[in-house]
């Protein structure tokens, strides 16, 4: 087998004059050169052990005779970036940093390539790294953080953010105590939110080993799987299996079977789309309304259930999923094992996977079935759906598995924002009333860099008068960890003037999620026909401008270039 590695370095001989004074030696120049990248950092607890991971995959690229060399490129946290204009730089990390392992993977010729990332934007930026480059991959998870106290996650944050923006209503030790618990451990925040889904998609797509997410990020497991990846990834080299043959429509359809089944993040549906772009596909919207409809809701996780990411691993995780929905997926897909989905799931069920970790589940009490129900008794089918309608043409996107049944249809009064902030303060404030439907706009890919509103409908479900009974639309983006009756994704957007950008306060909204609609429905408080409203509208669009902002760098390249958030908000 003729390396990729090799030809290139009879060009130039100081390219192997530069590795070599890089600490290789000279049986290393002709090894299979295997590209290491991880997004290694200080930035938060899902990157700060992952040059631990990465060492593991080196041990395992040596022991089958390759040379690894290592690179880095850390991410940033949309938890850190909360109530400030840094979220606004979130979604375009992920271009930034796909970006970067293009060029690793791009200056110098590799054989192959492990990448290894816990969070948000860092996993979907390397899942499109992958496709992009096509050389043979393996994605490591980082795995999950521990739980907090009495089995809570990090986002106590958001009880624990509104109170103290309330006189009197919290002491300093709650703060503290909440500081000092909310964040155990390394690894990804320990429910299905954005960074625990996004670890999930990458199994589910082949890219990772199996039952390789959501591994406890202080678990002997993960090292183990990591020096396998180290392993392995010279199979995949000799073989010459590529990304390009794994993530075919068939895998990313087996992935939306299980994003469907596990209540994952809305957010998967901005980077599945951004990542089967790289390989010249296109996911349709509606497809993910067709597999919603009939995949029952399996995953008792938080947010949409009761259970946390540690404790869905321990009932078997993505292949317990896959194992049980079986006869919904295409069993012949090719994965990173070199073997298919079918002859994967057999090899973890004859070899005690499924079973080894069960008691780890006891010591919290707990059996497997509480935590991924079983499919005959499960009651909800689907958790994600795709609105479309007047006020979003394009469509929009709901978790309506972590919404209450009484606000899963609702018709009300807008309340109109064109900026997160001025939205949270009206809900801190006490400015909202039950029943209305807050608007915030101007936050999409193209208007803001599509924020998360995480920090408004946290301060929403925590707040006793409107928990249930306020709804929130926006073009802006949510976390994973959304509860409640949030709708976004709204395109197009209002900086692409999609109507959104010229409703008011006043006018009467409504949506059905059964009938996946979304519409407006009235106008300064009064119901009108279709017709009247679209007049109203366009007289509305005549007279008044889009809102416009101004922005450098990566901001400024990012919102210029994006496209639309039904079709990933990437570039």
């Amino acid at each position: 087998m003729e390396l990729h590695s090799s030809r290139e370095r009879q060009l130039w001989a100081q390219f192997d004059a530069l590795q070599m004074g890089t600490g290789w030696d000279e049986e290393d120049i002709g090894k299979p050169q295997i590209l290491v990248e991880d997004a290694y950092g200080d930035s938060h607890p899902g990157s700060a052990h992952l040059n631990q991971i990465s060492e593991q995959v080196v041990y395992g690229v040596y022991e089958k005779g390759g040379k690894p060399g290592r690179f880095h490129v850390t991410d940033i946290c949309d938890g850190c970036a909360q109530g400030h204009d840094g979220m606004n730089l979130v979604l375009a990390s992920r271009e930034v940093i796909c970006d970067m392992v293009e060029m690793h993977a791009g200056f110098v010729p590799w054989d192959g390539m492990v990448l290894s990332s816990s969070c948000d934007k860092s996993i979907p930026a390397h899942l499109k790294a992958a496709a992009r480059v096509d050389i043979p991959t393996i994605f490591v998870p980082g795995g999950s953080m521990r739980p907090g106290p009495d089995q809570t996650t990090s986002l106590v944050a958001g009880d624990i953010s509104l109170r103290q923006k309330r006189k009197n209503a919290i002491t300093p030790e709650e703060i503290r105590d909440y500081k000092l618990t909310g964040c155990p451990s390394v690894g990804a925040c320990t429910f299905m939110g954005t960074a625990s889904t996004m670890q999930c998609m990458a199994e589910a797509l082949g890219l990772a080993l199996p039952g390789s997410a959501l591994v406890p990020a202080t678990m002997r497991d993960l090292p183990a799987i990591a020096r396998a990846a180290g392993r392995k990834i010279l199979e995949l080299v000799e073989k010459d299996i590529r990304p390009s043959r794994i993530l075919t429509p068939a895998a990313f359809r087996n992935a939306i079977v299980v994003h469907s089944a596990i209540g994952g993040s809305t957010n998967a549906l901005l980077h599945l789309p951004a990542i089967a772009k790289e390989l010249g596909l296109e996911l349709d919207p509606e497809l993910f309304n067709e597999i919603n409809r009939q995949i029952p809701h399996i995953g008792n996780i938080n947010p949409s259930g009761r259970h946390l990411t540690e404790s869905f691993w321990f009932a078997g995780g993505i292949p317990k999923v896959q194992w049980m929905l079986r006869e919904h997926l295409d069993l012949d897909v090719m994965t990173v094992t070199g073997k298919t989905l079918g002859e994967n799931l057999e090899e973890l069920a004859s070899g005690g996977f499924f079973r080894r970790n069960e008691g780890y589940l006891h010591n919290y009490g707990l059996t497997p079935e509480q935590v991924i129900t079983p499919v005959e008794t499960t009651r909800e089918m689907g958790s994600i759906a795709v609105l479309k309608g007047s006020l979003a043409p394009e469509g929009a996107v709901v978790k309506y598995s972590a919404c209450e049944e009484s606000m899963r249809a609702h018709t009300g009064r807008a309340v109109v924002f064109d900026c997160e902030e001025d939205a949270h303060a009206a809900v801190v404030e006490g400015r909202i009333q039950p029943g209305e439907i807050m608007v915030i706009r101007y936050e999409g890919p193209r208007g803001s860099g599509m924020p998360e509103m995480l920090m408004t409908t946290e301060a929403i479900v925590c707040d006793h008068k409107l928990n249930g009974k306020v709804s929130l639309i926006t073009d802006g983006r949510f976390s994973g960890a959304t509860r409640g009756a949030a709708i976004g994704h709204v395109s197009p957007e209002a900086a692409a003037g999609g109507p959104i950008a010229y409703i008011e306060t006043g006018d009467i909204l409504s949506y059905d999620i059964a009938a996946r609609r979304i519409d407006i429905v009235g106008i300064a408080g009064r119901r009108l026909s279709p017709e009247e409203i679209n007049r109203i509208l366009a007289e509305r669009k005549a007279s008044k401008p889009l809102k416009t902002r101004t922005y450098k760098g990566v901001l400024k390249r990012y919102t210029a270039l994006a496209d639309s958030a039904m079709k990933g908000a990437g570039y």
